[in-house]
């Protein structure tokens, strides 16, 4: 392992990346819970498509530390996978296998920008204060994601507020469900416990504290329910936190959604536009969280760039073509690689960690699915705050810099998207610099991506 993922020159070692791996693995496991839950709405099989979601994120996580030695994870990404079921399928009245085709589409066409060198070039042309801004607005991002999954921050008049039952109830009075202390209360209880625990293993620098932050939270969890503290809701979204082996440790069967495609759509405007609107997010989805994380792990050499990004994009971009293959939504670098990254991991052993628990999950799929979102979400809210520090590193002094991170590290969470953060903080860069006398310093690249933008946001 020392020789293949060179772990002493990344200065870490086996112990390190293989905690970093579980620690993101963790922070990453609900997805096998909700992706099933969202492309059920669609019509796929709910066991068929667990089953697909854990291979496919097998699949490219595992290609992530052949291919690049980066402690990167990947899986069906979230976001993407409710466009894919609430939009296309339910909205536009594509079948899911017309969708999962745009989706296979868009990964050939991910795996030829990704070996033409396309992708890369976009990477390298983010200045470098932009680079540092994008970590930040993904730090906030994924600690808004946190508050959310944990209910401490719900809807409200004031479009977010903090959590209330009043309001929570007024929120779901027209699906004829009301939460109450012992169910929706407790869980965000214990959810801002777990989160200063997890503070306090940061502060007193523990090892792994954040996967210990995750224990412990989850274990409050099962002392709650156990002594009827906690009352599981299903109506609410709630389940038992308490591994289910009732079925056994059966796999269930990947037929009903492998290899679905049809392609008897496939020359229709509305389909183009769909597969765009796929390779668009999952595009800058994917660049966006490979410059935060890799940004805050240290990982970019002296020019900004992050070396041998070639191998990371082209294991997106295949783990993408497989997955539709396989039956599941697209596959794409998941900014819970933070939590691994926060941990020490440096190398693919953390990434290969990862993806070997999500082969293993298969298998213990009652305990993996247990771990409710209430436990992991102090993770995801003290991983923001360390991808929030990557702050200090943009230049304030200059405004035609400073301006455009502040809109990128604004937009992330408020439009609730890492692409969408990127795109207003590419254009107002090019716009801003180019209206003040400082075009020099744009590079041509930065001027096709915002002229694209604005198009985007013009046509689609």
């Amino acid at each position: 392992m020392e020789k293949f993922f060179k772990l002493k020159e990344n200065g870490t070692d086996v112990k390190t990346e293989v905690i970093a791996g579980i620690t993101t693995f963790m922070t990453m496991a609900y997805i096998l819970a909700v992706n099933p839950n969202i492309l059920a709405d669609a019509g796929m099989d709910r066991g068929a498509v667990f089953t697909a979601t854990a291979v496919a994120a097998f699949l490219g996580t595992a290609l992530m530390a052949l291919l690049a030695n980066y402690p990167f994870a990947l899986a069906p990404g979230m976001g993407l996978n409710a466009y894919f079921a609430y939009t296309v399928v339910l909205g536009m009245g594509y079948s899911w296998q017309t969708a999962l085709t745009a989706v296979f589409v868009e990964g050939i066409i991910f795996i030829a920008l990704s070996v033409t060198n396309v992708r890369e070039a976009i990477f390298n042309a983010v200045p470098r204060n932009l680079k540092s801004a994008v970590s930040v607005g993904i730090g906030l991002f994924i600690a808004f994601i946190g508050l959310q999954n944990a209910k401490i921050v719900i809807g409200g008049a004031t479009l977010v507020e903090l959590f209330s039952i009043k309001g929570y109830n007024s929120i779901h009075a027209a699906e004829g469900v009301a939460g109450s202390v012992n169910d929706v209360g407790i869980t965000v209880l214990i959810a801002i416990i777990g989160v200063i625990i997890t503070a306090l293993l940061v502060v007193k620098e523990v090892k792994g504290n954040i996967l210990l932050g995750i224990l412990a939270t989850w274990i409050l969890g099962i002392i709650a329910q156990l002594t009827g503290l906690y009352v599981p809701n299903p109506a609410l979204g709630l389940f038992s936190v308490l591994p289910d082996f009732s079925n056994g440790l059966s796999i269930p069967s990947i037929g009903p959604v492998l290899f679905k495609l049809e392609f008897d759509k496939i020359k229709s405007l509305n389909f183009v536009v769909v597969m765009f609107a796929f390779l668009f997010v999952d595009l800058f989805d994917t660049i966006g969280t490979l410059i935060g994380v890799s940004t805050k792990a240290g990982m970019l050499d002296k020019d900004g760039k992050l070396p041998n990004i070639k191998g990371a994009l082209l294991a997106d971009a295949i783990a993408t073509t497989a997955g539709a293959m396989l039956g599941t939504t697209t596959v794409t670098t998941f900014v819970e690689s933070a939590s691994g990254v926060s941990e020490g991991g440096r190398t693919g052993l953390t990434a290969m960690t990862t993806a070997v628990l999500f082969a293993v999950s298969l298998l213990l799929s009652p305990i993996f699915l247990a771990i409710p979102s209430f436990a992991t979400a102090p993770a995801l809210i003290v991983v923001g705050f360390y991808m929030f520090t990557n702050v200090v590193h943009i230049d304030f002094s200059d405004m035609t810099e400073a301006i455009p991170c502040y809109i990128c590290i604004v937009a992330m969470p408020l439009f609730y998207s890492i692409s969408e953060g990127i795109s207003m903080g590419i254009i107002s860069y090019v716009l801003i610099n180019a209206c003040t006398g400082r075009s020099k310093k744009v590079t041509p690249l930065m001027y096709v991506l915002s002229i694209l933008f604005i198009l985007k946001y013009a046509l689609l």
